[in-house]
């Protein structure tokens, strides 16, 4: 069952996963040597708790239909890669909270636009003085955790 109230919580719930992600991998990161290898690792981890979720739930042969895709749709393990590596860098330099703040208003400014064009099959949603307030409340407070 995907009620909004659900989906809002468990949205919350991998936010909270994410800022934690961060740090974790950074030290992980500091201990092996290599951001580049952290990010490595936890994508391999992330592949093998995937695998299973899939054996499990007996979907494992949905992935031979790669070869049928767009080969744009194989851009997003491109992004996460580059998101990983990226808080990586970043976050002995700015923090968790500065990083995170940064990552969410990032995310939010791509997002208007994506819901604007309805891109990828999307509704499209326009752009609206609140929607552009909510981004720009984000923005506030990124700067605020910065300076």
């Amino acid at each position: 069952m995907n009620t909004p109230i659900l989906a809002l919580v468990i949205v919350a719930v991998a936010g909270a996963a994410v800022a934690l992600q961060t740090p974790i991998n950074a030290a992980l990161g500091r201990n092996i040597g290599s951001g580049v290898a952290a990010a490595a690792v936890s994508f391999g981890v992330g592949f093998a708790v995937l695998l299973g979720v899939l054996v499990l739930r007996g979907e494992l042969t949905a992935l031979p239909r790669i070869t049928a895709v767009p080969p744009v749709l194989l851009l997003g393990g491109v992004l996460g890669a580059f998101y990983v590596w990226s808080v990586l860098w970043a976050i002995p330099a700015l923090g968790a909270l500065t990083v995170i703040s940064a990552l969410i208003f990032g995310q939010l400014t791509a997002a208007l636009v994506i819901d604007a064009a309805g891109l990828f099959g999307l509704a499209v949603q326009a752009i609206t003085p609140t929607r552009i307030a909510a981004a720009a409340l984000v923005a506030a407070g990124l700067v605020l955790s910065r300076f």
